[in-house]
């Protein structure tokens, strides 16, 4: 995982990776200045180091002079070996309410250049002769990170077209939505899309995935929108991938903080909606895509304050993405982490955790376990106090009781993490339980719900189950897929097991593996 230092008044923000040459490339905001994109490498996509930053914003008078916004980095199709940084670019001029896109290049991914923009530093024409002197010479310096040179030529920075998009501040919300640009390339053809709102229609539903063709070499003309919902007041960080014959457009709603896909067979024709579009469950945000040499993955940033996502921000491990036999997109858990996998847990070690009431029973059969409480509520936890660890198995809800796992849990006052499943419903919700101060009164039960979940199957009452806890990152994954995925650092160790209330259930091929935790401290990106 990966994150500021802690402690820090910084936080990670909207992400970008990049796969080359056996190296993952990750691009960054770093909140709240927004001042400059860093720029992190890896290559196993979990422990990340730090190298010099990408890009800043713009000297005084440049049209990015205020803040730097989302980037997206891809291969110049125009010139193989150069790569493109397209990246939002707030100006002083408007403070900031103005969005524009602009451009930098790398021959080498670490060393970035501002494209020429077609853009004037118009402030004080009458300062004294002094200060425009100055001026002058502050600007006689070689091109850089921070430097666009003019060119009245130029596209950029690219500006919402008005014929499509609200792209006036005397329309709409008086805040012109044109940002996290996404470069997608297919044949001799290449598209800029990014957040932009249409004309017409409800003030906050106008949201919608804007696009700009590339008809030569840095040159763009205005399209109509490739997909407006009708729903959204914005949809944030778009991405487009192909999948066999299939488009998949994906992209972060603040209304529900959640990441949506839409499909289609052929870019222009309407995009579609399955009943379950939901990608990556709410508190994910600001996902990007990138290819590897074993397919494509999902990125995207998560907050452990839900209700500031400018600060406490990490990144989770990746999802690996694929494609149904329904065409339906999924996310599913990264294979990078069994090379986390440690010793595995004796799983017929089990015992209840407290005494329980009525009728219960615990039968084992090497890794298959029989478990029933009658009446009242029962967790059967495996022996030994876990920090992280991998937990899966078949389970199989007889009846219509209750059920689901209990993982760090503290055997004397059974604080932990308790994650209900409704087997039959199809729905997980993740929650923290623990005992507050003493003698707070009411304030004693700590009760946090910290994500839901939902998912279908053809078989309810089963299901096939794998729990992850890797430091504060959390995940679980229901018949292959990922329904939940998360961070929170209220527990860090404990038991593990199951729970049962007024249910019986068998478990099939139980295994709990122990993992080493992550090997970088919160003070990585300082000490190494």
């Amino acid at each position: 995982m990966y994150t500021e230092t802690e402690g820090s008044r910084k936080a990670i923000g909207d992400v970008d990776v990049l796969y080359h040459d056996g190296l993952y490339h990750l691009f960054h905001l770093v909140l709240p200045n927004h001042d400059f994109i860093a720029h992190a490498v890896s290559t196993d996509a979990i422990n990340w180091r730090r190298v010099n930053n990408a890009l800043f914003i713009g000297d005084p008078g440049s049209w990015d002079d205020l803040m730097l916004w989302t980037m997206a980095v891809s291969p110049n199709p125009h010139q193989p070996g150069q790569w493109r940084m397209f990246y939002t670019g707030l100006s002083r001029r408007e403070q900031g309410n103005i969005q524009r896109i602009g451009l930098a290049v790398s021959e080498d991914l670490y060393h970035w250049h501002k494209a020429p923009v077609n853009w004037r530093d118009e402030r004080g024409p009458n300062d004294p002769p002094a200060v425009l002197r100055a001026r002058e010479i502050a600007r006689q310096q070689p091109t850089s990170c921070r430097h666009a040179v003019f060119d009245a030529e130029s596209d950029f920075p690219l500006e919402a077209p008005q014929e499509f998009y609200e792209s006036s501040l005397n329309e709409g919300r008086h805040w012109i939505s044109f940002r996290d640009p996404f470069y997608y390339h297919e044949g001799d053809r290449g598209w800029l899309l990014m957040a932009a709102r249409t004309k017409e229609g409800p003030v906050v539903r106008r949201g919608c995935v804007g696009v700009m063709e590339e008809t030569a070499p840095g040159k763009f003309a205005a399209r109509p929108c490739l997909h407006h919902p009708g729903l959204y007041d914005d949809i944030e960080v778009p991405n487009l991938i192909r999948i066999e014959n299939e488009y998949y457009l994906i992209g972060s709603l603040r209304e529900d903080a959640k990441i949506r896909y839409w499909h289609t067979n052929q870019i222009r024709q309407p995009w579609r909606s399955y009943y379950d579009n939901v990608l990556l469950a709410q508190g994910n945000y600001a996902a990007r895509v990138c290819r590897d040499d074993r397919g494509w993955l999902l990125w995207n940033f998560y907050s452990l304050d839900d209700s500031n996502r400018t600060s406490r921000n990490l990144m989770p491990p990746p999802k690996r993405l694929y494609r149904t036999e329904e065409g339906m997109l999924r996310a599913t858990t990264f294979e990078g982490l069994n090379k986390w996998l440690g010793e595995r847990i004796d799983t017929r070690c089990v015992h209840p955790l407290g005494r329980g009431h009525g009728r219960q029973t615990c039968s084992i059969d090497g890794n298959n376990l029989e478990l029933a409480c009658e009446t009242g509520f029962q967790a059967y936890v495996f022996d030994g106090s876990i920090e992280s660890a991998k937990m899966s198995a078949k389970i199989d809800l007889c009846g219509l009781g209750k059920c689901g796992l209990v993982f760090r849990v503290d055997p004397e006052t059974q604080d932990g993490y308790y994650l209900s499943l409704d087997l039959l419903k199809g729905m997980a919700q993740l929650r923290a339980w623990h005992t507050g101060q003493p003698a707070s009164g009411e304030k004693m039960m700590q009760f946090r719900t910290l994500q839901g979940g939902n998912w279908y199957s053809d078989t309810p009452g089963q299901a096939e189950i794998s729990l992850v806890a890797f430091g504060h990152y959390l995940e679980l994954s229901v018949d292959g897929r990922v329904v939940l995925t998360l961070a929170d650092s209220t527990f860090t160790e404990g038991l593990f097991g199951v729970y049962l209330e007024s249910a019986r259930m068998r478990l099939y091929d139980v295994d709990l593996r122990k993992m080493r935790g992550p090997e970088q401290s919160a003070h990585h990106l300082v000490t190494g």
